[in-house]
C-alpha cells in the first residue's frame, strides 16, 4: 500500500502496509532539491506548520500535484490544545484492514494522541479489504455522530459516495494515503497524510545498488494494480537504478495480486535467471515469500534482497543479515499527524492539504534505532538478540 471492480478491490486492499494519495504524476529528482522549509512556504496553512530542523527531501507529490509538508512540522500551540480539549470531540477510525503492523501502529498513535487531547475514539472499524463493508462501516460510524473520521479508503471509487455523505453531514475527514480524485484537500476533506512512497523506492534502489557495488542483474516483484502508492514506490526504484546505477539491469519483473503467494513470482525469476544478483519487492510481506523461495533454492545470502516497510518479520531478517534493508514508512508518526490535523480542523484552523512522513533508510547498521523510530517502542528482545 504497496494504491475498481470488485475483483480488483480485494487485490488493491491486499496491500497491507501500502498507502498513497491517488495521482500518477511522478516527482522528478530535480524537484526534490527543495528543502522542507521551502515546501512549507508553498503550503496553505503556514501558521500551523513549523520549519523542520532537518532538510529532509520529500519526493512524492499529492493528489493534485501538491508539494508535501513534512509531518514533523505539524504542531499545536498551548492555546490550540486547550481549545481542542474543551471541544470534547469524538473521532472514528475506518480502516481498510486492521491486522498488520502498519495498521496497528497507526491505530495506536491515533488513540494515544486523541487521549492526550481529550478526544474520544468512538469506533475503530476494519473493512477487511472490502469496499462494500467499508461503506457499511462509514454509515454505521455516522450514526455515532463523530466530529471527525480518520480513514484509509479501500477503493477511492467504490467508497466515494459514503465519504461524501459523511462530509456533507459536517464530519471532518482526514485521509490516510488515498484521497478521492474529485475531492480537494482543505476544501472537501481536511488533509491527506501519507508516506513518501517515491522516496522509499529511491531508498530501496540505493540499498541494492550499494550492496551490488553498482553492477549486476536484478528482478522486481511488484504489485500488479493501478494503485498510487506501489506505483510510486516501483517508479522510485526503477528511476533511481537507471539514473544512479546504470550498470545494474532489471532483467525480470513479476507482478502479483496476492501478497501471500510471492514465492511463485520469485520461483519464476530464479528459474529464468538463476544468476540473478538481487530482488526487490513492493513491500515486506511479499518479500517474506521471496525469501522463502530463495532459501528453498539454497541461495540465502547470495541474492541481495530489498523491500519497502519495516514489518516485524523483515526487521528480524535485516538484523540477521538475510535482507539488505528497506525504505521504511513511519506509520506511528503518520497517525499522530492525522489526529493533529483533524483536531486543528475541528477548532477552525487551516491545515495543509497534503502531509508526508519522509522515507527512512533501514539496514543492519540502524535496524534497532529504526524500529523504535517507526513504532515508538524499544526494539523487542528477539530483535536485539538477532542483531548481535
Amino acid at each position: 500500500m504497496r494504491l475498481k471492480a470488485l475483483t480488483v478491490i480485494a487485490a488493491v486492499a491486499m496491500m497491507l502496509n501500502v498507502t498513497g494519495c491517488t495521482n500518477t504524476e511522478d516527482s522528478g529528482m530535480k524537484e526534490t532539491e527543495q528543502s522542507v522549509s521551502e515546501q512549507t512556504k508553498e503550503g496553505s496553512s503556514a501558521e500551523n506548520v513549523q520549519k523542520s530542523s532537518e532538510e529532509e527531501q520529500i519526493l512524492t507529490k499529492g493528489p493534485h500535484g501538491e508539494q508535501g509538508v513534512n509531518a514533523d512540522t505539524i504542531t499545536l500551540s498551548d492555546e490550540q490544545k486547550n481549545a481542542i480539549k474543551k471541544g470534547k470531540f469524538k473521532v472514528a477510525l475506518c480502516m481498510h484492514y486492521g491486522g498488520n503492523d502498519w495498521a496497528t501502529a497507526q491505530i495506536n498513535a491515533i488513540k494515544s494522541t486523541c487521549a492526550d487531547l481529550d478526544m474520544e475514539v468512538v469506533a475503530v472499524t476494519d473493512a477487511n479489504f472490502s469496499a462494500e463493508k467499508q461503506v457499511a462501516d462509514i454509515e454505521t460510524v455516522m450514526a455515532l455522530k463523530p466530529d471527525a473520521i480518520i480513514s484509509i479508503p479501500t477503493d477511492i471509487t467504490a467508497t466515494a459516495d459514503a465519504y461524501k455523505r459523511a462530509i456533507d453531514s459536517g464530519i471532518k475527514v482526514v485521509f490516510m494515503d488515498n484521497a478521492m480524485t474529485d475531492m480537494e484537500g482543505g476544501k472537501d476533506y481536511v488533509s491527506c497524510v501519507s508516506a513518501d512512497s517515491y522516496g522509499n523506492g529511491v531508498v530501496a534502489a540505493r540499498l541494492l545498488g550499494e550492496k551490488l557495488n553498482g553492477k549486476g542483474k536484478v528482478g522486481m516483484v511488484y504489485y500488479d494494480a493501478d494503485f498510487f502508492v506501489t506505483n510510486q514506490r516501483d517508479a522510485g526504484f526503477r528511476d533511481t537504478l537507471k539514473k544512479e546505477f546504470p550498470n545494474i539491469e532489471i532483467v525480470a519483473e513479476q507482478g502479483f495480486t496476492d501478497e501471500n503467494g510471492c514465492n511463485e513470482q520469485a520461483d519464476a525469476i530464479l528459474t529464468q535467471f538463476p544468476d540473478v544478483d538481487g530482488i526487490y519487492a513492493s513491500w515486506d510481506i511479499p518479500m517474506e515469500g521471496i525469501l522463502s523461495s530463495v532459501r528453498a533454492a539454497g541461495k540465502e545470502g547470495k541474492i541481495a534482497l530489498v523491500a519497502i516497510d519495516l514489518g516485524n518479520n523483515i526487521a528480524l531478517e535485516i538484523a540477521k543479515g538475510t535482507v539488505v534493508g528497506v525504505g521504511a514508512q513511519m506509520p506511528y508518526d503518520q497517525g499522530v499527524a492525522e489526529t493533529k490535523l483533524a483536531a486543528l480542523a475541528l477548532i477552525g484552523e487551516s491545515t495543509p492539504s497534503y502531509v508526508v512522513c519522509p522515507a527512512m533508510k533501514v539496514d543492519k547498521e540502524n535496524v534497532l534505532d529504526a524500529y523504535k523510530a517507526v513504532y515508538h517502542v524499544d526494539a523487542p528482545d528477539w530483535l536485539t538478540e538477532a542483531d548481535k
